[in-house]
């Protein structure tokens, strides 16, 4: 998260860790992925939980965003050796890694608006801070977004 995240965002962010440190990642569906990745200098584990936007159940390809934009860990680790496995709350399984362009990440981030229905000014007030903007949820705005925040692809292995 941005150096500017309210200390209670990060609260509430980290709350589906709990969950899955605890053995009740399942109870979060396909709302929520666990991902493992290897540090790029340690070569040590590491898990992170993430919000899905998006989960093909054909493909089984579920779609994160990275909220600290490009500086974040996991996705610095994904970037030097490519090596994840993605869990739903059952056992990891290996995935394949897939930066998404930007305009299919419009897309992705249009349908995810979407599905907020009328709670969509909250999820704005949300983004905001992770945006580093007034996240109003035009075109333009999630454009920008996109291209601030990247969004991957996790599709199994």
């Amino acid at each position: 998260m941005a150096a500017h995240t309210p200390p209670w965002l990060k609260k509430a962010f980290a709350a589906p860790n709990a969950l899955y440190r605890h053995g009740m990642g399942g109870m979060l569906g396909r709302r929520f992925l666990q991902l493992t990745h290897v540090g790029r200098k340690t070569g040590v584990e590491h898990t992170v939980v993430l919000e899905v936007l998006r989960y093909d159940k054909e493909s089984g390809e579920a779609v994160v965003i990275s909220g600290l934009g490009e500086g974040a860990q996991w996705l610095l680790n994904l970037r030097a050796n490519g090596a994840a496995r993605v869990s739903f709350g059952r056992s990891p399984r290996r995935a394949e890694v897939r930066l998404l362009d930007t305009d299919e990440a419009v897309a992705v981030l249009t349908r995810y608006e979407q599905g907020y229905g009328i709670l969509r000014p909250v999820l704005r007030k949300l983004l905001s801070p992770l945006a580093g903007f007034d996240y109003r949820g035009t075109d333009e705005d999630r454009r920008r977004l996109a291209e601030t925040l990247p969004l991957i692809a996790f599709r199994p292995a």
